[in-house]
């Protein structure tokens, strides 16, 4: 076994993603404070094809240094908007016809294992603040909740872990073959 060579990963170049089929989902940021957070979102957001990232309210937008050392460059292949209230970003996305979901733990959440993706539309996933997640206000506005399941004593992630997790499991979900 031998660990490849950057030039041996087939990277599509900035224009080659930009033209690339996108993976139906929309990423929703609210109010996230870690700079770092966003950048690594950022990432995630590259490595599978997601459509859009809204960056709500606090959430820092490029160009900004920091966020730079965790998205390396990832800022200028996603597409991605800032709007000062999640609450319109949600009511705009579901006028559209995309399903919304908050990243949260509520009463009758889906547990992210027991998620099935409307595969004939578009999601959207809003993550919350690192102290407060997602509001109650936008919770209310979201087509339901996903959590995802934990076992240990925290019972909370890194937002930036919770959004890697979640949209591998849909990215997974939505291109098994039938």
């Amino acid at each position: 076994m031998r660990k490849l060579e950057n030039s041996e990963l087939e990277r599509k170049s900035v224009e080659d993603f930009k033209q690339s089929d996108k993976t139906p989902i929309i990423i929703i940021l609210d109010d996230i404070r870690s700079l770092h957070n966003i950048g690594s979102v950022f990432r995630t957001a590259d490595a599978f094809l997601i459509e859009k990232i809204y960056l709500c309210g606090i959430t820092a937008t490029p160009p900004n240094k920091e966020i730079h050392k965790t998205a390396l460059g990832a800022t200028e292949t996603v597409t991605w908007e800032h709007q000062k209230n999640v609450l319109e970003v949600i009511e705009n996305l579901k006028s559209e016809d995309i399903l919304v979901y908050a990243i949260e733990q509520v009463e009758n959440a889906i547990f992210l294992d027991n998620f099935q993706p409307n595969n004939s539309k578009k999601h959207a996933l809003v993550f919350g603040n690192e102290v407060y997640g997602v509001s109650q206000e936008a919770i209310k506005l979201c087509d339901g909740t996903i959590e995802i399941p934990q076992l240990g004593t925290k019972h909370s992630l890194n937002i930036s872990v919770s959004a890697g997790i979640v949209v591998w499991d849909l990215f997974q979900k939505m291109n098994k073959s039938n």
